[in-house]
């Protein structure tokens, strides 16, 4: 089965929304299942896996409608208050949706480099392996040091770093995020999203080539076995159109083996979200 490993839906307003701005004026408007549907159908996709874009537990409750009533939606990432000392009453009712197969918080707004680190946080991660759930890890470069401790804390729970730690592609700049993920990918316990990547580079001017080092990098560190395609998809149109951002992907990887190829473009996706085909 091939999927798109991580892209979004909303219904669109400025007070639920307010990280999307008017320098962000593409995506202030719906972005549903029937609009993802014709893409994924032009580069044979089979479906995709719908992860939170906002922080309140209404979210868990609009993505897991669209995927009751549309196929494609293979799997949903939620979002919880892992902090919450109840965090197991909010999990309980989510995990009995077969779809719900893992949780977010978005790291990379928080101030504060350790979060990840912090007791109450430790704690809600430390909840999710009961209840058979992933987690993904949305952080900057500079919170990758303490993504790996994280990681290292719990070497039983399936953790994925999405988009690659959104490097510094605008600037090619490889340093220190190279050397962090090189050291994130020692963990056997984490997998890397190939997404997000355009809206790191020059938006209305990259080449494929701006991508080729940090490519590189990560299939050389993480391997095909630990990779999985996801567009980012309606956030990646700030920077290019979904055939772009998977012709990326899939023009890099007909260097290897149709095996590996399939690997990458949905049977990694699948075995770690335990997606139902």
């Amino acid at each position: 089965m091939s999927i798109d490993s991580h892209q979004h839906f909303w219904n669109y307003s400025s007070t639920e929304y307010p990280w999307i701005t008017d320098k962000l004026a593409i995506l202030k408007r719906d972005y549903l299942p029937d609009d993802l549907a014709p893409e994924l159908a032009k580069v044979g996709l089979a479906g995709s896996v719908a992860v939170q874009a906002r922080q309140n537990l209404s979210e868990n409750d609009l993505l897991l409608r669209l995927a009751d009533t549309n196929p494609s939606v293979k799997g949903v990432v939620g979002w919880v208050d892992l902090q919450n000392d109840r965090v197991e009453e909010q999990l309980a009712p989510l995990t009995r949706h077969s779809r719900f197969v893992g949780v977010r918080h978005v790291v990379q707004d928080e101030p504060d480099e350790q979060f990840v680190l912090r007791p109450a946080f430790i704690r809600g991660i430390s909840k999710l392996k009961q209840f058979s759930l992933t987690y993904d890890l949305l952080v900057f470069p500079n919170q990758l040091p303490a993504s790996i401790k994280l990681v290292q804390k719990f070497p039983d729970q399936s953790f994925v770093l999405d988009h690659i730690a959104k490097p510094f592609i605008r600037d090619q700049k490889f340093s220190p995020w190279k050397e962090d993920i090189t050291e994130l990918a020692k963990s056997p316990n984490v997998l890397c999203k190939v997404s997000g990547m355009v809206t790191e580079a020059n938006w209305n001017t990259w080449k494929k080539e701006d991508f080729k080092p940090y490519l590189d990098h990560i299939f050389e560190t993480f391997t095909p076995d630990r990779l999985m395609y996801g567009s980012d998809w309606p956030v990646c149109l700030l920077s290019g159109t979904y055939q772009q951002v998977f012709d990326l992907v899939r023009d890099y990887i007909r260097q290897f083996p149709a095996e590996i190829q399939e690997k990458v473009l949905g049977q990694n996706a699948t075995r770690f979200y335990s997606l139902a085909q």
